[in-house]
């Protein structure tokens, strides 16, 4: 065998390149149709962010808005409610985690649950109790935050678990206020 036959690629050679190229064309093909459908729907992209004016909400006051299909829950707390809710020491509450994806990981403090320094009395969370999925109601309970009924979760006015079957604190969903007067979801 000369030097000249081991560097030139032969006919056998081109075959197995051909045939490994269709190959993986063809499972590409095949897999499309399925991954595709894994992707969200239009009308569900065209809701993943949504823009809320919470100028009228009072302190003391909550709403309730819809985003992806699921409850957020919008409260402009009072001063008293704030100062309470900082008063709370971590090692009191069930979930130490703040569960907001603002922030990362990171203690459940009462500001760490808000929307941040300067206004620590805006709370933003999704409405689905941590324990089977049940919307809590708003401004009940035992420490004055959210109740679920279904199984007596108990939720703080910074949406911590304090009492009941629940394991996690309510979720703090991406936003940011992009105005005084406009926060934006998602």
């Amino acid at each position: 065998m000369s030097a000249k036959s081991k560097s030139e690629p032969t006919r056998r050679d081109f075959l197995y390149i051909a045939t490994g190229t269709m190959g993986a064309v063809g499972a590409a093909a095949v897999m499309w149709p399925p991954i595709r459908l894994m992707s969200p729907d239009a009308s569900t992209l065209a809701l993943s962010s949504i823009e809320v004016d919470v100028s009228s909400i009072e302190p003391g006051q909550a709403i309730t808005v819809k985003w992806r299909g699921k409850p957020v829950f919008i409260r402009n707390r009072t001063d008293k409610e704030v100062e309470e809710a900082g008063a709370v020491a971590i090692d009191e509450l069930k979930d130490k985690e703040a569960r907001n994806q603002n922030l990362g990981a990171g203690p459940a403090t009462a500001v760490n649950r808000s929307a941040g320094e300067g206004k620590e009395n805006w709370i933003v969370m999704i409405g689905n109790c941590t324990h089977l999925g049940c919307i809590p109601v708003g401004l009940s309970g035992d420490f004055g935050g959210w109740f679920c009924p279904c199984h007596g979760s108990h939720y703080d006015t910074a949406g911590r678990i304090r009492k009941g079957p629940a394991p996690e604190n309510l979720l703090i969903p991406p936003f940011e206020f992009i105005s005084d007067e406009t926060l934006k979801i998602g």
